[in-house]
């Protein structure tokens, strides 16, 4: 059974997306006929739930409810409020479905990346196959990470509103449109994390400059490099940045290299590293393959992070190195926004 625009709307996967979706069902369907089932099932989800959030009124339609008129300007003012502490009760249910969506994508690749890598043979074509579909999940695990640094730039206290506004007026974008993509709205941030998921972190003198050199080797675009080099940046911007390279949290940084000036050592191993902190250091790419949900959970540690010192008044950056970033790059749109 092929793929076909039939079987998935047009809508739901762009071109690319459905040819190597299709791609990879025929060869699931031709060695193992039952995981071909449940990719078909997956299908029929994915395109369930984007019909149940087509059905649901775009958010910058006025509606009226009560008695109270709502519109895009209404939207914001409530965007901009946001504490974060009462999570998706207080989004819009459009930005929920929009949410929903996105993770039922996510899984959606994820079983599709399961089932292919089940009948990798060898063969180069179907190796070629997985890496394509990991780079589709890749691709929907950015947006979904973007949509949430958004969202935390709204709790932030210490964001100008004028940036807040313009934030929240690129979330109701993403929130309508669920064709749109990273790269439709924020491809440098895709490119910071697109070449940081290829580079593994080696610690060393934990200065970060192979680590730099590396991100700028994967065609990291230059002027995230250039904002983090910068001379007037501040110390929490170097700080989220040295997290950013080395997928750790400031605090835990503090803590390898006073055990780095205990033991006498100028260099340190990922081996060594892992056991001082006491957890797993996870690579984000390995043998040159990616893995995007590493990726995903350190943006979140070096979230929960910046949120702690930031309710708590710890030293420390109040962002992650994306944050920074993404505030700059708000502050040189200069749009009006209802």
């Amino acid at each position: 059974m092929s793929l076909s625009a039939e079987a998935v709307a047009v809508h739901v996967l762009d071109r690319h997306e459905t040819e190597v979706v299709d791609q990879a069902l025929r060869v699931v369907a031709l060695k193992a006929p039952k995981d071909a089932q449940i990719l078909r099932d997956l299908i029929d989800q994915l395109r369930q739930t984007n019909a149940l959030l087509d059905s649901t009124r775009a958010l910058r339609s006025p509606t009226a409810l009560g008695g109270e008129g709502r519109n895009e300007g209404t939207l914001i003012d409530h965007l901009i409020t946001l504490d974060g502490l009462s999570g998706d009760l207080t989004l819009p249910l459009k930005a929920t479905l929009s949410r929903t969506f996105l993770l039922t994508k996510i899984m959606f690749l994820r079983g599709f990346i399961k089932a292919t890598t089940a009948c990798h043979d060898g063969a180069t074509e179907i190796r070629a196959l997985i890496h394509d579909l990991n780079e589709e999940l890749a691709q929907s695990i950015y947006t979904l990470l973007c949509e949430e640094l958004i969202l935390a730039l709204l709790r932030k206290r210490d964001v100008a509103m004028p940036i807040k506004r313009r934030a929240a007026d690129q979330l109701i974008s993403i929130w309508d449109d669920a064709t749109m993509e990273i790269d439709d709205f924020a491809p440098m941030l895709e490119s910071a994390w697109h070449a940081r998921n290829r580079v593994t972190s080696h610690y060393g003198c934990l200065l970060g400059a192979s680590e730099t050199f590396r991100l700028a080797s994967e065609d990291c675009n230059p002027l995230v490099i250039d904002f983090f080099a910068r001379e007037d940046r501040s110390l929490d911007e170097a700080q989220a940045f040295e997290e950013f390279l080395f997928n750790m949290t400031t605090e835990e940084l503090n803590v390898l290299r006073a055990a780095m000036r205990e033991a006498g050592l100028n260099a340190v191993s990922p081996a060594w590293a892992s056991q001082v902190l006491g957890r797993q250091l996870e690579e984000l790419e390995h043998s040159r393959e990616i893995d995007p949900m590493a990726l995903y959970r350190s943006y979140n540690r070096r979230q929960l992070a910046a949120d702690f010192r930031l309710m708590s008044g710890q030293p420390g950056p109040r962002r992650t190195a994306e944050g920074y970033l993404m505030v700059h790059l708000l502050d040189q749109q200069k749009t009006d926004v209802p």
